[in-house]
């Protein structure tokens, strides 16, 4: 399969990035910043050859998105799966007297108008049909049942993009195009933190059995955890 996927240069967006390598795939690696925190992607992208290609890709500027779209479409590229991963926590743990909105903003132009974007212009790469998946990386906090009276830029955001999974489910329901948001789980990451009893690594497994149909999923939700069980909206 060729997969994309953003935030590819550290946290669950490697971890996916290994996993989908392992399991032979090729993956479209996107990162913000081609010189900044890629030297493990790099070092990946030597390892397995012919299998990673690192792209520009920064999800809050639509421009990067239709360029990297177009190159690939030039190249006649298809893709049998996207994960957008790419997300920001800030504002951590402040009121909403204390809350700088233009952090708010800054959080939907990446957790939730940068999927909108991604999929915007690669939607058309996507090979339709039962084989093919859409993963959003969403988080437990976009629950209504689960809220907490905190982080609210990372919630307001999360759940506007489980919404937006379960819109764009709909679209493409007679494509047979899987769409899911996806909870990873409390894991150990630069926005995890060291405390998170969950790791990358299992979250990325059980994404990766997701995309490849080996996790049966025997209900109607869109938003699910790792282990493709439904999560409470």
């Amino acid at each position: 399969m060729k997969v994309l996927i953003t935030g590819a240069n550290r946290g669950l967006g490697l971890e996916l990035t290994r996993e989908a390598v392992k399991r032979g795939h090729s993956v479209y690696a996107g990162v913000r910043n081609l010189e900044y925190r890629v030297e493990q992607l790099q070092q990946l992208q030597s390892d397995a050859q012919s299998q990673v290609s690192i792209i520009q890709l920064d999800v809050a500027e639509e421009a990067t998105c239709q360029q990297a779209a177009s190159k690939l479409a030039r190249e006649n590229m298809k893709l049998d799966a996207i994960i957008n991963n790419a997300g920001i926590l800030t504002e951590r743990s402040k009121t909403i007297e204390e809350l700088d909105i233009a952090q708010v903003e800054r959080t939907f132009q990446i957790n939730l108008f940068g999927p909108m974007r991604v999929i915007k212009h690669f939607l058309p790469l996507v090979n339709k049909g039962p084989d093919a998946t859409i993963i959003n990386i969403s988080s437990e906090a976009g629950s209504f049942q689960n809220a907490y009276g905190g982080d609210y830029p990372y919630a307001l955001s999360k759940s506007g993009l489980n919404m937006f999974s379960e819109q764009l489910r709909k679209y493409l329901a007679d494509k047979e195009v899987s769409v899911y948001a996806v909870h990873p789980g409390w894991i150990k990451t630069d926005m995890g933190g060291e405390h998170a009893p969950g790791t990358p690594e299992e979250s990325a497994r059980g994404i990766m059995d997701i995309i490849e149909k080996k996790q049966t999923i025997n209900h109607s939700s869109s938003f699910i955890n790792s282990r493709g069980e439904a999560m409470p909206l």
